[in-house]
C-alpha cells in the first residue's frame, strides 16, 4: 500500500441537532369594526334607525304640512308630502300677529336668558366659595324646589304678580323666571371642581370676592355658562304656563301662547293645519340653530391643563 494510500480519511461531522421550537402561528388581532358580520349588531342597528324614525317622523310631517293647503293636510295627514306645495300658510302669518308674537319672544327671552345666566352663576359660586350661615340649608331647599312640580307655583305666582300689581306687564313675565334652582345647582357643581388653589393665588394677590368671580372663576365655567345659556334660552323660549298665568292681554302674548290661540280655533274657523305647524316650524329654527352653534362646546372640560404640575 503506498504512502497515498494510507492518507487518513475524514469522516463528516455530525449536524447539530435542530433545537429550536417551531413558532406558532400568532392570531392575528383584528379591530371590532373588521370582525366579520353579526346579526346581533345588524339587529341592534336596525331597532335604532327604527326608533329615529319614529321620533323624526312627526317633524318631517310639520315641515310637509306648512306648505300644504287646508285641504291636502286634511285629506292627508300623515303624508309628509304636499300634494300642491304653497306658502300660503307663511302668508297668514302676518294676519295673525305672528310678528308681534316673535318680537315679544325675542325680548322677554333675552332678558331672562341674561338674567339666568348672572343670577344663577353668583348663587352656585355664593353656595360653592363662600362660607355664611345657613348655607347648608339653602342648599337643600334649592334641591327641594327642583324636586317641586312647576304647576303647583302657578296660583301662587299668579297671587303674588296680581298683589305686585304688576300682572299683565313685560315684568311679570320675565322677573320669576330671572332665577331657576337646576341652573344654581349646575353652577353650584361646577365651581365645586375648579382647584381652590386658583382662586386663592388671586386672594394673595389682593383680589376681593367680586374680583375672584368675575375674573377667576366666571372664564373657567365657561362651559357650564355655555350650557346654563341653552338650557335658559330654550326654556325661556318654550315657556307657555308662566306666560298663561303672568298675562292675559292680546299684546303680551308669545309664540307659545299664540300658537296655543291658533290651535284653540280663536284666529278662524277650521282646522288650519298648515298656519299653525307653519307658525310651529318658525318657532323651532332659533332653538336648533342655537344647539348646533354651542353643541360642541356643551362636553368641553372647562379647567383642563389649568393647574400644571
Amino acid at each position: 500500500m503506498t504512502a497515498t494510500d494510507q492518507r487518513p480519511t475524514s469522516t463528516p461531522a455530525p449536524r447539530p441537532a435542530n433545537t429550536a421550537k417551531k413558532r406558532t402561528p400568532r392570531a392575528t388581532y383584528r379591530p371590532v369594526g373588521e370582525r366579520g358580520f353579526s346579526w346581533w349588531k345588524l339587529g341592534f342597528y336596525a331597532v335604532l334607525i327604527l326608533v329615529a324614525v319614529i321620533y323624526i317622523y312627526p317633524f318631517v310631517i310639520q315641515i310637509g304640512t306648512a306648505f300644504k293647503t287646508d285641504g291636502d293636510a286634511t285629506y292627508n295627514p300623515l303624508n309628509p308630502f304636499p300634494v300642491e306645495p304653497t306658502l300660503r300658510a307663511f302668508e297668514q302669518l302676518g294676519d295673525v300677529d305672528f310678528p308681534l308674537w316673535f318680537g315679544n319672544t325675542v325680548f322677554v327671552t333675552f332678558f331672562i336668558t341674561i338674567g339666568r345666566v348672572l343670577f344663577n352663576s353668583m348663587a352656585g359660586y355664593a353656595l360653592s366659595r363662600l362660607q355664611f350661615f345657613g348655607r347648608r340649608f339653602l342648599l337643600v331647599a334649592i334641591l327641594a324646589v327642583m324636586a317641586v312640580p312647576g304647576v303647583v307655583l302657578l296660583i301662587p305666582k299668579f297671587l303674588i304678580l296680581n298683589q305686585l300689581g304688576i300682572y299683565n306687564t313685560y315684568a311679570a313675565m320675565i322677573l320669576p323666571l330671572l332665577m331657576d334652582a337646576t341652573g344654581v345647582f349646575i353652577m353650584k357643581q361646577f365651581f365645586d371642581t375648579i382647584p381652590p388653589s386658583l382662586e386663592e393665588a388671586a386672594r394673595i394677590d389682593g383680589a376681593g370676592v367680586i374680583r375672584r368671580f368675575w375674573s377667576v372663576m366666571l372664564p373657567m365655567a365657561v362651559p357650564a355658562l355655555i350650557t346654563l345659556t341653552v338650557f335658559a334660552f330654550q326654556g325661556s323660549w318654550n315657556e307657555l304656563t308662566h306666560m298663561i298665568i303672568a298675562r292675559s292681554s292680546p299684546e303680551t302674548n308669545t309664540l307659545t301662547t299664540g300658537v296655543a290661540a291658533l290651535t284653540t280655533g280663536q284666529f278662524g274657523s277650521g282646522n288650519r293645519y298648515p298656519l299653525k305647524l307653519a307658525a310651529a316650524m318658525i318657532m323651532t329654527i332659533p332653538v336648533a340653530v342655537v344647539y348646533f352653534i354651542f353643541q360642541r362646546k356643551l362636553v368641553r372640560g372647562g379647567n383642563s391643563g389649568a393647574v400644571k404640575g
